[in-house]
């Protein structure tokens, strides 16, 4: 009589690529307030730029600036600038006409030309060389491009959304980034956090992370448990959000069990487990709480108000969760 909509929901979202801002998970402070201010970003039709290392999520807040605007029944294009070279990036983002070259059989448009009324996302921007900067500059400033070949100009009506895993303004001052380009595409600017910085968040994503695999592959995994999340929370995660991501998968396709352990995660996150801080909860949040509030304590010298401030709870709360894991100095 009933029937699970729960997977015919999450299904074409993974394989459409159409998230929007509920999508992303997170307590950290300097994150909420940039999902705070992402629906009146998206509001705007003014270039975007986006910084943060590999695997922060960047494309995702790209695709939600695109949802949660006006232009969302439109297409939304995105071209990784770092994987062609300059030959093909040109023909790949301005199109060319027939004739232009000895297989340019027809006329082929470019992605510009493809996301017209939508938006375009140029992942990778501060890989480009300075000779196609200028050809892009030129675009962005007169809403026009030619295409390869061609003798006349195409109007187009595209928002530009830039992103990159490098710092654009030191790339600036060394001179390998045009600072004209460079002012056309930071007029409003996104920085995202590494995990590092938000491990907080790890119990939370993982939590996401297992309903989300749970509706993907048909599973009926319950939680990770305290040394596996401990574990998670200790390693480096130089990958960021999709490091996490991974682990979680690599886990379902092993494990067979209700529970997610340390045997099933990834070889290299067993060595994190050393350290870790046995709690007696069965609640695995306990222990990632404890290895959180530690994190915070130890590049602040033991300042429980700088610990509290970075971690986003009161003084009182952070005093509080010391003394019943056992964290009083």
């Amino acid at each position: 009589m009933f029937r699970d909509l729960s997977q015919v929901v999450e299904l074409p979202k993974k394989l459409s690529k159409s998230y929007v801002i509920e999508d992303m998970v997170t307590k950290n402070q300097k994150m909420q307030m940039v999902l705070e201010q992402l629906p009146l970003f998206a509001a705007s039709s003014s270039t975007v730029l986006i910084e943060g290392a590999s695997g922060t999520g960047k494309e995702l807040i790209a695709q939600a600036l695109h949802n949660l605007g006006p232009r969302s029944k439109y297409p939304f294009i995105t071209v990784n600038c770092a994987a062609l070279p300059d030959s093909l990036l040109e023909s790949e983002l301005f199109g060319y006409v027939k004739g232009a070259f000895t297989d340019a059989r027809k006329d082929k448009p470019g992605r510009f030309q493809l996301a017209q009324k939508g938006s375009i996302l140029l992942d990778e921007i501060g890989n480009i060389s300075m000779a196609m900067q200028a050809k892009l500059l030129r675009v962005i400033q007169q809403r026009e491009l030619e295409p390869l070949g061609a003798t006349s100009s195409v109007k187009i009506d595209v928002r530009v959304i830039a992103a990159t895993n490098r710092n654009l303004a030191e790339d600036v001052k060394r001179g390998n980034f045009r600072d004209n380009l460079f002012y056309r595409l930071n007029v409003i600017y996104i920085n995202l956090p590494p995990l590092s910085q938000r491990r907080e968040d790890i119990p939370l994503l993982v939590d996401y992370f297992i309903s989300r695999f749970n509706l993907l592959q048909g599973k009926a995994i319950e939680r990770i448990s305290e040394r596996a999340l401990a574990a998670l929370i200790d390693a480096p995660l130089q990958g960021n959000i999709r490091e996490l991501e991974n682990a979680i998968e690599h886990a379902f396709v092993i494990c067979d069990k209700r529970i997610i352990d340390l045997q099933h995660l990834p070889p290299q996150y067993a060595a994190a487990a050393s350290e870790k801080i046995d709690m007696p909860s069965n609640n695995p949040f306990d222990a990632a709480e404890a290895e959180i509030i530690r994190g915070a304590l130890k590049p602040n010298n033991n300042n429980r108000t700088k610990a509290a401030k970075d971690i986003g709870i009161s003084r009182n709360t952070i005093w509080r969760k010391m003394k019943r894991f056992g964290l009083m100095l």
